[in-house]
């Protein structure tokens, strides 16, 4: 009999490394970026610039606490120190800055793709439209078409009276006809 617990045979098994500690990544992260912000404040230049003097001073007035004499080789230990910190902080965060700006670049780029399909499909389906509608008729093109045919029918009507006028021999005869006289001009045929 197989045994239930066994993994599948396309999933790799790998054993938990173990540490002494865990670091987190993401936090680590969070925090060099922090450091990093800090760094490029004033305020940091502003602080820093306050110690030195501060140090400078106890250290050259000459009191009897005078721990680092004049080349300040401990205040160039500590400088050192900072900058040693300071310089792989400022990369990981800029590392993360730029995975960050790398994804988001992803992102708008593929925005960008279906925005410019978008317009496309639409410009499409706006020409088909625009050809569509050039097969039917506006109301300004009927308006014309309508008024040609009833100037057509009034000279139409005109050349009739014209004719009927000319025909006309008596003065009975220019009369509007009547019911009665039509059905005995139609008997009369």
């Amino acid at each position: 009999m197989a045994d239930n617990n066994r993994h599948a045979l396309d999933t790799p098994v790998a054993g938990k490394k173990r540490s002494f500690f865990s670091l987190d990544d993401e936090a680590i992260g969070d925090a060099a970026e922090k450091v990093a912000r800090f760094f490029g404040t004033g305020r940091y230049l502003m602080w820093q610039t306050v110690i030195v003097v501060i140090w400078i001073c106890l250290n050259v007035g000459g009191f009897w606490w005078n721990w680092d004499p004049y080349p300040f080789i401990l205040l160039n230990l500590a400088f050192s120190t900072q900058a040693a910190y300071a310089a792989p902080l400022i990369l990981l965060a800029q590392n993360r800055q730029e995975d960050r700006d790398r994804v988001t670049l992803a992102a708008d780029r593929r925005r960008d793709e279906l925005t410019k399909a978008d317009t496309e499909f639409l410009a499409r389906e706006l020409a088909s439209v625009r050809l569509s509608l050039g097969d039917t008729v506006s109301r300004d093109y009927l308006r014309r078409e309508l008024e040609d045919v009833k100037s057509l029918l009034e000279r139409v009507e005109a050349k009739l009276d014209d004719a009927a006028a000319d025909s006309a021999n008596t003065p009975e005869d220019l009369r509007d006809p009547i019911q009665g006289d039509l059905e005995e001009d139609a008997h009369r045929d």
